[in-house]
């Protein structure tokens, strides 16, 4: 059925967890100096023992970005919830103040449409519980389907901003807070093409039987 869907995609909200990392990274770099430089501070690079990581989770809506939310720690069922409580509520709360009108024959009963994997804390009996108490519908997904959810192109398009900047973040908060200021400079526009390639995604999904496709 969802396979034919077109429209209906506008009102489905993405979400998803992702780890960045910095610092991580083999690659070689190079340092230009003269022969009488070589232990100045200014022309060595600086080294990290430690890579600097951090989890955050977002979500977005056609034409809207979401939150994003540090994740500190192990995300079970309970911090789930919480998570869901006091970000994916407000933001539902948040489309739904905008009035937009939906035609009935979209959905019957609430107006959008919560996505998320199937990982342990998303499908506990206890998250479970929670959304159908919060009236919270949502989007059966299919295992091991990455291909499928557009937010993962954001995830992408986060590290390469991440990766260009210059200073680059020396510590978790700075790295957070630079994530975040990349997140809401996402233009609109690059939203609603993610999710109008959705019909497309399935076709190639489908087409590849499951595996890989280009998305």
């Amino acid at each position: 059925m969802r396979k034919n869907w077109i429209t209906k995609w506008d009102y489905i909200i993405w979400s998803d967890e992702s780890r960045f990392e910095l610092f991580n990274n083999d690659s070689r770099n190079w340092v230009w100096r003269r022969a009488n430089e070589r232990y100045k501070i200014d022309c060595l690079k600086p080294t990290v023992k430690h890579s600097i990581g951090v989890m955050v989770w977002g979500c977005f809506c056609n034409n809207k970005l979401g939150p994003l939310v540090l994740i500190e720690g192990t995300l079970n069922s309970d911090k789930y919830i919480e998570l869901l409580k006091e970000h994916l509520l407000p933001f539902l709360n948040d489309l739904n103040e905008e009035g937009e009108l939906i035609p009935w024959y979209f959905f019957q009963e609430e107006n959008y449409i919560f996505q998320d994997d199937n990982a342990p804390c998303h499908a506990s009996i206890k998250t479970k519980s929670w959304k159908e108490d919060n009236s919270i519908k949502i989007l059966p997904w299919p295992a091991q389907s990455p291909d499928l959810n557009p937010i993962e192109n954001l995830w992408n398009e986060l590290e390469t901003k991440i990766r260009k900047r210059r200073p680059m973040p020396r510590n978790k908060n700075d790295f957070f807070a630079a994530l975040k200021e990349e997140w809401y400079k996402i233009d609109e526009s690059r939203l609603i093409r993610l999710v109008k390639s959705m019909p497309n995604r399935i076709s190639a999904v489908l087409e590849n039987k499951g595996n890989p496709t280009k998305y």
